[in-house]
């Protein structure tokens, strides 16, 4: 069946009208929305062609994405779409890097390599001294910068792609004290890949504070790091549960949800703790469907595959940059998304 262009709008985030203006060439419509327009229209089969309408050049350009190697689905699903989307574009060459994500002199190293190479450059990255100054390094070679998923300030970058992470922990943390609701005194435990990631420290930061203006008869027990391994967050979880037979509520800040789910499910409590997550993932998807997630905070890593993308061919090429970022979106097994 043929995509429609109410589907079109939906996926490019737009309205129906401003689909109808940009595939009728009308005006009225920014060039950055009218290119995600585009872009989307011939994802969907509605368009014909690959590549999107930006100035010919006998050169390519080559952009450079740093990632963290590993179990994170997230982040294996943030790479597959950089690579679906870079395949749109023949002006591109894009490279992609998997390393060890929890190493910062690896980064840096990573990093540094790059230099004199690329034009420009994506990278998830640790709030580290050797990283911050080997980004610095890159950028003198005249390289653009986006930081994504996770930001680092005071570096040289041109932006960074992703969510507020400090408004997604209030908002895990709302979720989870409305569930509880007030006047009992409840336990609850926090996991996280890693704190050296400046996401994950802001989504804590942002827990703890709503936890304690709003919901202080919620308890804060535990916070233990995974580093976005499953294996690990299994056995952390299954011992966390043995500690606390009267724990109540669960958030996992970054990856490894399928080791906690797994503990919860072992030890036949997956239906009695409140469990909050990261990323419509297909484990996760599973979980919200069978009651061991009780919902999911999703950041859309099209959408940041897309953006990053964009901003740094934009970036390279002098055009002014137009950042349609992810939205926070809170997904129960009630209105999971068809894609």
């Amino acid at each position: 069946m043929r995509s429609t262009l109410t589907d079109i709008a939906r996926e490019a985030g737009v309205s129906s009208a401003t689909v109808d203006r940009v595939l009728n060439n009308r005006n009225g419509v920014k060039e950055r929305t009218r290119e995600v327009v585009i872009e989307t229209a011939r994802r969907l089969g509605y368009l014909s062609g690959s590549s999107l309408p930006f100035p010919s050049s006998t050169n390519q350009i080559r952009l450079d994405f740093v990632l963290p190697a590993g179990t994170n689905t997230f982040i294996a699903n943030l790479l597959s779409h950089i690579e679906q989307q870079a395949a749109n574009h023949a002006e591109l060459d894009v490279k992609i890097h998997s390393i060890e994500g929890f190493n910062p002199d690896t980064l840096a190293k990573t990093l540094h390599d790059l230099r004199g190479k690329t034009l420009g450059v994506g990278v998830i990255a640790l709030d580290h001294p050797t990283v911050r100054e080997a980004m610095r390094n890159l950028a003198a070679t005249g390289a653009s910068i986006v930081t994504l998923a996770s930001d680092i300030l005071h570096v040289p970058r041109i932006g960074y792609i992703g969510i507020d992470n400090r408004a997604a922990g209030r908002l895990a943390g709302y979720l989870l004290g409305r569930f509880l609701g007030h006047g009992v005194k409840r336990k609850v435990a926090l996991f996280a890949g890693s704190l050296s990631y400046r996401g994950h420290e802001e989504r804590e930061m942002g827990f703890r504070h709503i936890i304690g203006e709003d919901f202080p008869d919620l308890e804060i027990v535990e916070l233990r790091e995974v580093r976005d391994d499953r294996e690990k967050a299994y056995h952390e979880a299954a011992a966390m549960l043995s500690r606390h037979p009267d724990l109540a509520g669960i958030y996992n800040i970054g990856a490894g949800n399928q080791g906690i789910g797994q503990a919860l499910a072992e030890s036949g409590r997956a239906k009695q703790i409140i469990f909050i997550g990261h990323e419509l993932t297909d484990h996760n998807k599973a979980f919200l469907l069978d009651g061991t997630v009780d919902a999911v905070i999703d950041q859309n890593p099209r959408v940041e595959a897309r953006e990053a993308i964009s901003m740094l061919s934009r970036a390279v090429r002098g055009l002014p940059i137009d950042y349609h970022g992810p939205r926070l979106q809170v997904i129960f097994r009630e209105n999971i998304p068809e894609v």
